[in-house]
């Protein structure tokens, strides 16, 4: 590789990481904060309130309970609290059975290991039991004791569970984010469907099935996150007034889950379709546009269920339901003008999709099941 080509390459890797790493940095600025405030905050309490010389591990628990991940708050806040105070009641035990050394150390941290996979399949709270137990046998206790340590972890996870509570982040946000990210991917499996009839292109139905399975792993963020937001809802005074929404949010979202995996089902016998010929042209375009409106349904869809807005939620929910409505009434065979039995399974396959649909913006499935023609 010539060295100019070379240095273009890097060049533009370094501007990519660079892009990135600003944008990931001024988002998570109000928790880094928050972190910050309750590390030093916990520090501070254990040291001058407690008494304790040098209480890091009331500032690490507070940091860990916090953190970055998206697992719900509460619960690592619980992990991280029980297993520090368990590791250390093991590992000063074990250590007054054994005493120290490699040896010894080897064996403390096998039991702990196997101890808190035996309570609980979490992994910080393996991983917490396991390394205090183990710092226990390897470091000099502290002045006031062993279990002044196991305090100083309480501590830190009571001042994370505060900072939860008092100070949370929107707990809306991240999940609107990222429901509008995975509907857009939705509308854009309907497009791609839509440009592989057109063209009769079977290879284009194929690929429109590949980004139909590759939203799975937004589809597993989206859930972790409205599990951490109801978490946060449940818990903070400050979000209580928007348990409603989020509930409703939810109940969206596992429709929404069902309508991605039934586009998976609709693309991959698309495919079937295109090859064997199964439809005439003017199936075609009458699919076809049923397919270009469920799609700008869905980016209605999309705008409703991410804003913040609640007039704006409302009108853009009842248009995306009328809107849905009016293609689940032309779904029969018959008035898309399709004749052969692929097509119609084709049809078949596409109603309980446009349900789904329906039901993500409010409907219950009768309600909803109710615009498709009978057979």
């Amino acid at each position: 590789m010539p060295p100019r080509k070379g240095l273009t390459i890097f060049r533009s890797f370094l501007r990519s990481r660079t892009r990135v790493g600003l944008k990931r940095s001024s988002s998570s600025v109000v928790t880094a904060l928050q972190m910050t405030v309750c590390a030093v905050g916990a520090y501070a309490f254990a040291e001058q309130v407690l008494g304790h010389d040098g209480p890091l591990f009331a500032a690490t628990s507070s940091m860990i309970a916090l953190g970055f991940s998206r697992d719900p708050r509460l619960r690592r806040v619980l992990e991280v609290g029980l297993g520090c105070t368990l590791g250390i009641a093991l590992g000063d035990l074990l250590l007054t059975l054994f005493g120290t050394g490699l040896w010894q150390a080897a064996v403390v941290l096998f039991v702990s290991i196997l101890l808190a996979r035996f309570l609980d399949s979490g992994t910080i709270f393996t991983t917490q039991l396991g390394l205090q137990s183990l710092l226990v046998v390897l470091l000099p206790a502290p002045d006031g004791g062993p279990f002044t340590r196991s305090a100083d972890a309480i501590v830190g996870g009571l001042f994370a569970l505060v900072i939860t509570i008092l100070l949370p982040r929107d707990p809306r946000r991240e999940p609107k984010t990222n429901v509008r990210g995975l509907l857009n991917e939705l509308a854009g499996v309907l497009r791609d469907n839509a440009s592989a009839l057109t063209s009769s292109d079977a290879t284009a139905a194929w690929h429109a099935l590949v980004r139909a399975r590759n939203t799975q792993p937004e589809l597993d963020r989206l859930t972790s996150s409205m599990r951490a937001a109801k978490e946060i809802a449940r818990i903070s005074p400050a979000f209580w007034r928007h348990r409603s929404e989020l509930g409703s949010l939810g109940g969206s979202i596992d429709s929404i889950d069902l309508a991605i995996r039934n586009s998976r089902v609709f693309s991959r016998r698309l495919t079937s379709v295109i090859n064997h010929a199964a439809l005439t042209d003017e199936a075609i375009a009458s699919l076809t546009q049923i397919l270009e409106d469920t799609a700008d349904a869905v980016d209605r869809l999309a705008r409703a269920l991410s804003t913040a807005d609640g007039a704006e939620r409302r009108a853009n929910l009842r248009s995306a339901r009328n809107d849905l409505a009016a293609v689940a009434t032309d779904l029969h065979p018959r008035t898309l003008h399709v004749q052969r039995l692929e097509g119609e399974a084709l049809i078949l396959l596409f109603r309980p999709l446009i349900v789904d649909l329906l039901e993500a913006t409010g409907l219950s499935h009768e309600e909803a099941a109710v615009y498709l023609p009978r057979l």
